[in-house]
C-alpha cells in the first residue's frame, strides 16, 4: 500500500511538474505577445518609409542612414551584432549602369523594325565589359527556356543557341494548359522564373535573353521591368556558380512581341498555345536583332544587417527572422514625386521583424535557442544579399532550424486568414496551423500561386539550402470587410503603389493586422527555440533531398 502510494505521489509530482512548466512557458508567451503592437508597427513604418531615408538604395547614401539605424533599433532592443563584433556582413557586389545606344533594330529579309527602349524593350546588361554590342545575332524561339528533366523536358533540345539571342515565353506551361499534371499546374515552378530563364540562357551560350511580357505570367506589369531597366543593376561580385551571365538580359513588352512574330508570319498566342505541348521544338527564325549597350561599372560592398538574441543552453542552434531593407532610392518622378520609400516594401516586414525581436528580448528567461533578426540587402536586384547570407551564415548552416521571412505586409487590419506563399512545403505550416487556431484564424495557400511568390523573396534562398522556410501573412479574408475588400486592397496596392513613389506612409494605414501576424509568427518561433522541434520539408517538396 505504501509503495502503491509513493508511486502515486512521484507521479503526480512530475504531472504537476510538466503542467506548472506549460502553463510557465503559456504565460511567458502570452507576456512577451502582448509586447507586439499596432502603436510601435506604425512607428517604426513611418519612419523607415520617410523621405529621410532616401530610398533606401544600396550603394547610395540612404543605405548608410538605414542600416544604421536598424543597427541601432537592434541594440536597443538587446540584440547583439550577429557578425561577430559587427552588425554588418559584407556583401560585395558590382553595380552596373546599362545605356542603349540608340534604337533596337530587329531585321527579317527585306524587312525591319525598331524598337525603343525602355518603353517596347526593357535591357541590362550584367557583362563587364564597357561595351556590348550585338550586330544581326539569329534570334532563336526557345518556347519557355526551360530544361526540367524531372518533367521531361528540354525546349533547347536541338537547337543552337550559343551566341543568338534566345526568346522566351513567362512562366511555365503548367500556367496556360489548366492541367494540374503539367509542370504544378498553375502554381509557377522556380523554372517560371525570369532568373532560371537568364541563368539557363546562359548555360546554353546565348549571348542574348529575351522574355516576353504577359503581366498574368509575370505576376506584374510591364512597367516594373521598364522601371528596373532605367535604373543601376546590381550583381554578386562573383558568377554564381561560376556562371557568366548572358552579356544582354531582358524583355520585349506584349505589343512588341506581336509585331515581331507577325513580321515572321506567327502570331504569340499560337507560339504559347503550341509551347505548352510535351515535345514541342522551337527554331531559329528569319530575324536578327542589333543593338549597342554602355556599362559603367562601380565596385563595392553593400551589406546585410542582423542581430543575435543568445540562446541560453543550445546557443548555436537558432531561428531566423528576416526582412529585407532596400528599396529603389531616388528615381523616375511620377506625379512630382521621385523617392520610392518602399513603406509597405518593405518597411512594415522591418517593422514586423523588430516587434518579434522585441517580445523575444523582453522574456525574463532566454530561450534556449537564439533568434537572428536578419536585413538582407538587395532584395530588390534579385536577393542578393539573402542569397550571399544563406551561403555565408554567421552559424552553422545546419544549425538554422528554420527561417521566417515577411514582404509586402499590408496594412489594412485584421484578417481571418494567414496566407502561406508556399503552402504544403514544410511542416512550418502545421505550426502556423496551430498559432492561427488560437486566434480564431485559418492558414490558406496563395489563391494566386502563378505570380511564384514563393521564389521572390528572401526565404527562398533558405530552401535552397534546405532550411524549412515560411513566409505567410494576413492578406486575404477581412474581419471586417471580406474577401472581395482585401482583394480590392491588394489589387489598389500593386497597380498604384508596387514599385513606384506613392509607396509611402500614410496615416490611415491599420496596423492591427499586422500586429497579429507577429504573434502568430512569435508563437512558432517559441515553439521551436524552446524545444527540440526540428521542422521538416513535407514529401514532395522539390527541398526535401537537400536539408545537410
Amino acid at each position: 500500500m505504501k509503495r502503491s502510494f509513493a508511486l502515486f505521489a512521484i507521479i503526480a509530482l512530475a504531472v504537476m511538474a510538466l503542467l506548472t512548466s506549460s502553463c510557465a512557458g503559456d504565460r511567458t508567451l502570452e507576456k512577451a505577445s502582448a509586447t507586439i503592437t499596432a502603436g510601435e508597427l506604425r512607428d517604426y513604418t513611418r519612419i523607415l518609409g520617410a523621405d529621410s531615408m532616401m530610398g533606401r538604395k544600396p550603394f547610395t547614401p540612404g543605405e548608410d542612414i538605414t542600416i544604421k539605424y536598424l543597427a541601432g533599433e537592434l541594440a536597443k532592443l538587446g540584440f547583439e551584432p550577429a557578425f561577430g563584433d559587427s552588425w554588418y556582413q559584407e556583401v560585395p557586389m558590382v553595380e552596373i549602369t546599362t545605356v542603349v545606344d540608340g534604337k533596337v533594330l530587329i531585321t527579317c529579309g527585306g524587312n525591319s523594325m525598331e524598337l525603343a527602349a525602355p518603353d517596347d524593350i526593357a535591357v541590362e546588361s550584367p557583362s563587364m565589359r564597357q561595351y556590348v554590342e550585338l550586330e544581326e545575332i539569329p534570334m532563336v524561339f526557345c518556347g519557355f527556356g526551360i530544361v526540367a528533366p524531372e518533367y521531361g523536358w528540354d525546349d533547347f533540345a536541338g537547337l543552337d543557341v550559343k551566341g543568338k539571342c534566345a526568346v522566351v515565353l513567362v512562366n511555365d506551361p503548367g500556367l496556360y494548359t489548366g492541367d494540374s499534371t503539367l509542370f504544378k499546374g498553375k502554381e509557377m515552378t522556380y523554372y517560371g522564373r525570369w532568373t532560371y530563364k537568364y541563368e539557363e540562357a546562359a548555360r546554353q551560350g546565348a549571348a542574348a535573353i529575351l522574355i516576353i511580357h504577359e503581366t498574368t505570367g509575370a505576376g506584374y506589369d510591364y512597367s516594373i521591368p521598364r522601371k528596373s531597366s532605367l535604373s543601376p543593376g546590381l550583381y554578386m561580385e562573383t558568377a554564381k556558380d561560376g556562371l557568366e551571365p548572358c552579356p544582354v538580359t531582358g524583355w520585349l513588352n506584349a505589343e512588341a512581341a506581336s509585331r515581331l512574330f507577325n513580321m515572321l508570319g506567327h502570331d504569340v498566342e499560337s507560339l504559347q498555345k503550341n509551347a505548352c505541348q510535351p515535345g514541342y521544338k522551337g527554331f531559329e527564325t528569319e530575324a536578327s536583332i542589333s543593338l549597342k549597350l554602355n556599362n559603367s561599372h562601380t565596385r563595392n560592398n553593400s551589406f546585410n544587417v542582423a542581430g543575435i538574441h543568445r540562446g541560453t543552453t543550445r546557443p548555436e542552434e537558432c531561428v531566423i527572422l528576416s526582412a529585407h531593407w532596400d528599396h529603389f532610392g531616388i528615381g523616375e518622378k511620377e506625379n512630382g514625386d521621385s523617392i520610392y520609400n518602399g513603406a509597405v516594401d518593405n518597411g512594415t516586414s522591418m517593422a514586423w521583424a523588430f516587434e518579434i525581436g522585441e517580445a523575444f528580448a523582453s522574456m525574463k528567461k532566454r530561450p534556449e535557442r537564439s533568434v537572428i533578426i536578419f536585413f538582407p540587402t538587395a532584395e530588390e536586384q534579385g536577393l542578393l544579399g539573402s542569397t550571399w547570407f544563406a551561403t555565408h551564415p554567421p552559424v552553422e548552416v545546419q544549425n538554422i532550424i528554420a527561417a521566417f521571412n515577411n514582404d509586402l505586409l499590408l496594412p489594412i487590419g485584421r484578417m481571418k486568414d494567414i496566407m502561406v506563399t508556399g503552402y504544403g512545403q514544410s511542416e512550418l505550416d502545421d505550426l502556423l496551423a496551430d498559432a492561427a487556431r488560437h486566434q480564431d484564424r485559418y492558414i490558406m495557400p496563395d489563391p494566386h500561386p502563378e505570380t511564384g511568390m514563393y521564389f521572390r523573396s528572401d526565404h527562398f534562398p533558405f530552401a535552397r539550402v534546405g532550411i524549412p522556410s515560411l513566409f505567410a501573412r494576413g492578406n486575404f479574408d477581412s474581419r471586417e470587410h471580406g474577401k472581395e475588400w482585401a482583394a480590392e486592397q491588394e489589387r489598389d496596392y500593386l497597380a498604384n503603389r508596387y514599385h513606384k513613389p506613392a509607396d509611402n506612409f500614410y496615416p490611415e494605414m491599420n496596423f492591427d493586422g499586422v500586429a497579429e501576424d507577429a504573434q502568430a509568427i512569435l508563437e512558432v518561433a517559441y515553439k521551436i527555440v524552446t524545444s527540440d522541434i526540428r521542422p521538416g520539408w513535407k514529401p514532395g517538396s522539390e527541398f526535401a533531398n537537400i536539408r545537410y
